[in-house]
């Protein structure tokens, strides 16, 4: 599966064009399923933040707004309570799938819920992860960015990919690179500190850093 995981969305020309280059085709002529899932799971998204997303009023991390061929909405929470069938081609069909921020072990939990994390392999549709869309690929987020606690309270997420993601370098205190340095030593594999301005491109496990801004790479 290709993976574009950004901090805060499409947010420059450089991601811009690692996105096209991953669909192989212009944005205009892709038709695109978002997932506001992770919103409901944090306490400062839920809500108001899936709505703007999924209406793209979300300047600040651009994802529905950009100019789709077609764009629908993959409830995650539904699934569960809806035949396959009914929403299984629409997701084998997508070029793209655009997932939104709020708490990645949340979004885990419905993805696992749903079947979704069990169809990832087989599906083309590039993910384009924001914030916590991203951090759902790794193996572990960190306790400090569990704002919901799944069952057995782990922080583990899905492991699609060998390396963690602290996202939104300087965009608040707490996110700032002395407390990044803290998260990294606690972590124990690879990982990747990002700004609004920084997306990780995965294909095939071949890792590229796609950036217009800071970021930063810690080993253990």
């Amino acid at each position: 599966m290709k993976l574009l995981l950004t901090d805060s969305g499409v947010t420059n020309p450089s991601i811009q064009n690692a996105l096209v280059g991953l669909l192989g085709k212009p944005i205009a002529e892709s038709s695109a399923l978002c997932i506001p899932t992770a919103a409901y799971g944090h306490p400062y998204a839920g809500p108001r933040a899936a709505w703007r997303f999924i209406r793209g009023e979300e300047p600040r991390a651009p994802m529905c707004e950009l100019g789709w061929k077609s764009l629908g909405v993959l409830e995650l929470t539904a699934l569960p309570t809806i035949d396959q069938e009914r929403w299984l081609p629409l997701v084998q069909e997508a070029d793209v799938l655009l997932v939104d921020g709020g708490d990645a072990t949340y979004l885990c939990h419905w993805m696992r819920e749903s079947g979704l994390a069990d169809l990832l392999p087989s599906l083309h549709a590039v993910w384009v992860g924001l914030s916590a869309g991203s951090m759902v690929m790794t193996p572990s987020i960190g306790p400090d960015f569990v704002a919901w606690t799944p069952p057995g309270g782990s922080d583990a997420t899905l492991g699609i990919v060998d390396f963690s993601i602290f996202p939104h370098l300087g965009a608040f205190p707490s996110n700032s690179m002395a407390n990044a340095e803290k998260w990294a030593a606690s972590m124990p594999r690879r990982s990747y500190v990002i700004d609004s301005q920084t997306a990780i491109k995965v294909v095939d496990g071949d890792v590229e850093v796609i950036s217009e801004g800071e970021w930063k790479l810690f080993t253990p």
